[in-house]
């Protein structure tokens, strides 16, 4: 018997056969003036230690910005990239850039500047938001003029050939996953109460789409961390009477093994939400025990669905933990290429929050959304009961604590270091991060490696969470197959990470 815990009314599936949400704002920026008329005094966005913006003044301001950017030749469609950390001013140039009817588009801020410039000049961003800039201010703008399926966002996802692909992100892709998260998480459709502490990355779809996005559609508060300290992460929760705390498994860790975590004062945190990679069932245990007020539950999902496709609720969060749980009310879910004997096949989903393609890219476009069905490259078993498993990654993905790091991407850049013959990325287990990453490498016959000047190239050259932690140097030839594939299930097994670790 197949299971169906989320609120499904008001769905319908179009001629294609695509659920879609029959009620939804016009826009994003149609989504954020409901929220403004609602209650325009009510606290919208609050900077830990820093600036906080009621709903009429982040309109305001956002307007401002939007003026700025239409007075800098920003037009209808054109892409303004976002290279901003997680500050207010991040959710001013998001906003800004929409209201000025442009396409917004998050740069990863730990991006070294020759990644940052790829994304940028891919995108052909015609205005880059930077650090130490003031932001665009003129005139306030507001396109009203605005639909649900016009582009708003472009977030660029690492691929397998190391060039990152722009996931074209439109206004009721952000509005459907926003729709996704409150009824998967069981959140009321208003309520200003509902402050939700932002500590994951605005250039994220999990920060911007299921977060910041969700939050002030409920006319809500949205606390942002700069930075992260799990120090002042737990100061912030009852400082700001935080009630939503959403995060990766290994922060759930680090913050629930902190020598002074029983004296905080959790008991106003009423959802407790996690993603993005492994986690095991004696965490769901502890970040239950050190949330007794909280609801639990698992998120799946890609920058392609817009962050959210599967939840995994509370009432499953210790017996299925392993699981990600059921498609959320628009997500139709699939297997291709299945295996008969352990019923694994690769993951599809189709849904109107699976994004319309990628940015200039029309082959990729065309492998990954044939037939109206995203391929996500992920390897699932569906049960009985709708419980979906994530088994292997097909694309060779490391997911350390909730960072997509891509073997390929590294392996091009590792390639070129000093005294590297040979090299092979694979992750390495990891309690806390779930993996991190490790590198094999076969040094330059007849050459001394030097470990240190390794990494100091790669440091160089990758953005930090790429960096191998794990450094293992082997006399001997890498194995492959007959076709010349490294076989990199024996070097998981034969490779020594202990003695390894950098």
């Amino acid at each position: 018997m197949v299971l169906h815990p989320f609120d499904e009314t008001g769905v319908e599936r179009d001629a294609a056969g695509v659920k879609r949400y029959v009620a939804l704002p016009d826009s994003v920026v149609a989504m954020l003036r409901t929220s403004v008329e609602r209650d325009p005094s009510a606290e919208a966005v609050v900077e830990v230690d820093g600036p906080r913006l009621s709903y009429r003044e982040l309109w305001d301001a956002s307007a401002r910005v939007a003026g700025g950017l239409r007075e800098a030749g920003v037009g209808r469609g054109d892409r303004v990239a976002i290279r901003l950390g997680n500050r207010v001013d991040w959710v001013l140039g998001f906003f800004g850039a929409l209201m000025a009817g442009g396409v917004a588009v998050p740069v990863n801020t730990r991006f070294t500047d020759a990644e940052a410039r790829y994304v940028i000049d891919d995108s052909g961003a015609k205005v880059v938001l930077s650090p130490g800039s003031p932001l665009p201010d003129g005139a306030p703008y507001a396109e009203a003029d605005l639909h649900r399926e016009d582009l708003a966002a472009i977030f660029y996802t690492s691929g397998t050939t190391g060039f990152p692909k722009g996931a074209m992100t439109s206004h009721e892709n952000f509005l459907t996953n926003s729709e996704n998260a409150r009824r998967v998480v069981g959140l009321p459709k208003s309520d200003p109460t509902l402050r939700n502490l932002i500590s994951v990355p605005l250039f994220h779809v999990t920060g911007c789409n299921s977060q910041l996005l969700p939050t002030l559609e409920a006319g809500a508060a949205a606390v942002i961390m700069p930075t992260f300290d799990v120090g002042r992460f737990l100061q912030v929760i009852p400082e700001e009477r935080i009630a939503i705390v959403t995060s990766v498994p290994a922060i759930f860790w680090l913050a629930v093994s902190q020598a002074g975590f029983g004296s905080v004062d959790v008991s106003g945190v009423r959802f407790a939400t996690y993603g993005g990679a492994p986690i095991a069932p004696d965490l769901v245990q502890a970040i239950k025990r050190g949330f007794p007020s909280a609801q639990v539950g698992n998120g799946f999902g890609l920058s392609e669905t817009s962050s959210i496709s599967t939840f995994l609720p509370h009432r499953y969060a210790d017996t299925h933990a392993d699981s990600v749980g059921f498609a959320a009310p628009v997500v139709d879910l699939d297997l291709a290429d299945v295996d008969e004997q352990t019923g694994v096949g690769e993951l599809l989903i189709r849904g109107a929050h699976v994004v319309r393609g990628y940015w200039n890219r029309p082959e990729a476009t065309e492998e990954a959304f044939a037939g109206g069905w995203l391929r996500t490259g992920d390897l699932a078993r569906i049960d009985e009961q709708g419980f979906t498993y994530i088994v292997d990654r097909a694309k060779d993905m490391i997911n350390r604590g909730g960072e997509n790091v891509y073997c390929v991407e590294v392996e091009n850049v590792l390639a070129a270091a000093p005294g590297v013959f040979e090299v092979a990325v694979v992750g390495v287990a990891d309690t806390m991060m779930g993996e991190k990453v490790g590198a094999v490498i076969v040094p330059t016959p007849g050459t001394d490696f030097d470990v240190e000047a390794f990494l100091a190239y790669a440091r160089t050259h990758l953005a930090d969470f790429k960096v191998p932690q794990y450094v293992a140097v082997r006399a001997g030839a890498l194995p492959r197959n007959p076709g010349g594939k490294v076989l990199k299930p024996v070097l998981r097994k034969d490779t020594e990470w202990g003695a390894a670790r950098r």
